[in-house]
């Protein structure tokens, strides 16, 4: 670490604690020509995570999209907003356990899906029908067909 008073490049650790809720970590460090103290924060570089649209553009992943989204189709529903934010939490860890920094929106929507289906049917079917883009009443029985299908198995 470069000291920021005589630029010396080498220096030695004299004190170490968490910082920021343990989302970094904060280390006094002592210049081992000048002698003189400094602070520096160590912090996890995060790479961004970025959505595939359809069109083939890109934009950064927006948890709070994705609650809104599956806010609206739990509305007037039984489902929780510590649930729904559980469900977001959920589909961006498993996003990120998968190492990949991008995933098209389609697979982000079926991971919706599969998390909805579980926690609500109604809101699973909302969602769904914007989802899938339900041109008619047939596509919107075939999904509910679907579903209770699943139910009886």
């Amino acid at each position: 670490m470069k000291c920021p008073f005589c630029g010396y490049l080498e220096s030695k650790v004299v004190d170490s604690r968490p910082a920021e809720e343990g989302g970094s970590i904060r280390r006094r460090r002592e210049c081992l020509k000048c002698a003189k103290r400094f602070t520096t924060y160590e912090t996890i570089e995060s790479l961004p995570l970025l959505v595939v649209k359809k069109d083939g553009t890109r934009q950064s992943f927006d948890r709070s999209k994705l609650l809104n989204s599956i806010t609206r189709a739990c509305d007037k529903r039984s489902v929780t907003l510590q649930q729904m934010e559980e469900l977001v939490t959920d589909i961006e860890q498993q996003i990120l356990n998968s190492l990949d920094r991008e995933i098209p929106t389609s697979k982000l929507g079926d991971l919706v899906m599969e998390r909805l289906r579980g926690v609500d049917e109604v809101a699973y079917v909302r969602f769904a029908s914007v989802y899938r883009q339900f041109k008619d009443v047939s596509t919107f029985l075939t999904e509910v067909d679907k579903l209770l299908n699943a139910r009886e198995t």
